[in-house]
């Protein structure tokens, strides 16, 4: 249980965010959450809506006859990540959160797994919202609200993709997905999510030979957020072990069974394994061949990503016997080594901006195929396009037999620094903190790039108290910026009203 007393303003938010670790809301499971939300409206005297893709709309009625509508909105799911070590069912288990102190400031988190901040801040703020209303602590006499919550967002933003036309109304959108307390967001990139299933060929390898199953074990890496920490220079996983079983591929005789890693494709994968068959006369050379490998990897992610760990054991009653065959396992190797990963450009007039890059974000061996999941992304449309041509030009030049399945094809959202809503939101944050808020654009997916190609004459900005780590179990979200952002957003609505 979280102490209210250790906390920020307004309590309303931490008793409702507590209530939501309580509540499985993973991608696509929405269901509880939305009833949840639904219920505490209706509760409350508000009207809602769902719509047929399960996103909801809470309308809060102006009470003046001159008045406006302006759409508050967030999303439902969490991306569900956990540490193996750590035993914890998201579809039951509540998630264990805790308040951590760092340099004099406090933090909220979860022990082991993703805290679902994002976007769970945006719940919490609009459910505190509907309380203060309904109790006549906030009185907004000529705006009226719509206050949407989107499903599947970190599913490639099906939700938004999906939005009934009819669901929302009003001249401006503020979407409380954001991550940084001192910026206000008015662009993103758009993106491409691409699943490769490529059909596998086996045949069981014969015991006469001598061979033993090695089980070889990428762990310990911090991973992230695809979009905004791509170009940190953290480790990924896959192209980690794929660069090493590529490597001893050419060095040695070696027969893959499986290679598994990443759970999402906007995450950074930070494990990965693989189970492969050497010979047993040969398995302390292997051993020593990558002890080696590691000294030299691990020269890129000095100061980054630290904690690496990559491990090797033979296993012990290992039964099962099917592995690649030779031609299988050469090309998807050259695909693991060589398709691009990270940051590939930067944008050529804001600073520190990616403007395109690639995730290699999942790999599963399954019964009949083994699926490559990868995210693309870039603040141009055609260049979104030409880093996915690339990635499926190589994946096609192996020859393997391969479906590729487009999952979800994102537009971007072209900053408008004109815009009325903007204006207003650079005043208050000055008039409110005294200093100028940074206006900046996203090398991640925001609901409002597909929300303003659905909405085109809503004005649109993106803002949120300070989480760090979203998308991993190290996310923390910082409890003064909670009330920071929440007292930006009544100043705005004010000035709105």
């Amino acid at each position: 249980m979280l102490n209210l007393k250790d906390l920020s303003q307004p309590l309303e938010f931490w008793e409702y965010f507590e209530q939501i670790t309580e509540i499985p809301r993973c991608s696509e499971h929405e269901e509880k959450v939305r009833a949840f939300i639904k219920e505490e409206a209706e509760k409350l005297g508000f009207k809602t809506q769902v719509d047929n893709a399960g996103n909801l709309v809470v309308r809060i009625p102006a009470k003046s006859k001159k008045k406006q509508n302006v759409v508050l909105q967030c999303h439902m799911d969490m991306v569900c990540e956990k540490n193996e070590e750590v035993i914890h069912d998201f579809s039951k288990d509540p998630l264990k959160i805790n308040i951590i102190e760092i340099e004099n400031e406090k933090w909220v988190t979860a022990e082991g797994t993703t805290l679902g901040a994002d976007n769970g801040v945006g719940i919490c703020y609009l459910l505190a919202l509907m309380k203060k209303i309904h109790d006549g602590e906030l009185d907004y006499e000529s705006l009226g609200f719509d206050l949407l919550f989107t499903v599947d967002e970190e599913m490639g933003l099906r939700g938004a993709f999906k939005i009934d036309n009819d669901l929302i109304n009003g001249k401006f959108l503020i979407n409380l997905d954001a991550e940084d307390e001192n910026a206000v967001i008015i662009g993103c990139a758009g993106g491409i999510v691409t699943f490769f299933h490529i059909k596998k060929d086996t045949f069981k390898i014969n015991n006469k030979e001598n061979l033993i199953p090695i089980k070889l074990f990428i762990s310990g890496l911090i991973g992230g957020h695809s979009g905004v920490d791509i170009h940190i220079g953290r480790g990924n996983s896959l192209k980690i072990i794929g660069q090493i079983l590529w490597k001893l591929n050419e060095n040695y005789m070696m027969n893959i069974a499986s290679i598994d890693g990443g759970n999402r494709t906007n995450a950074i994968p930070r494990e990965a394994s693989a189970t492969f068959f050497a010979k047993e006369d040969e398995y302390s050379d292997i051993k020593e061949f990558i002890r080696d490998l590691v000294v030299k990897i691990k020269v890129l992610f000095e100061g980054i990503d630290p904690e690496i760990d990559i491990s090797i054991e033979k296993l012990i009653n290992y039964d099962n016997k099917e592995v690649l065959t030779k031609r299988i396992q050469d090309n998807l190797l050259k695909i693991l080594y060589t398709i691009p990963n990270g940051p590939l450009s930067m944008h050529p007039k804001i600073k520190d901006l990616v403007f395109t890059s690639s995730n290699l974000a999942v790999i599963k061996t399954e019964k009949d195929k083994i699926e490559i999941q990868l995210s693309q992304r870039s603040l141009s449309e055609y260049f979104k396009n030409v880093i996915w041509e690339k990635a499926n030009s190589l994946v096609q030049l192996t020859g393997l037999d391969v479906e590729t399945i487009i999952d979800s094809d994102y537009p971007g959202w072209t900053p408008n620094f004109n815009s009325n809503l903007l204006t207003f939101t650079k005043d208050n944050y000055k008039e409110l903190f005294n200093k100028d808020i940074l206006v900046k654009a996203l090398h991640a997916g925001l609901e409002c790039g597909i929300l303003k190609k659905k909405f085109p004459h809503m004005e649109m900005i993106s803002i949120g108290p300070k989480n760090e780590g979203a998308h991993s179990p190290d996310e923390r979200l910082s409890v003064k910026s909670v009330e920071k952002i929440w007292n930006f957003l009544l100043k705005l609505l004010e000035k709105l009203n």
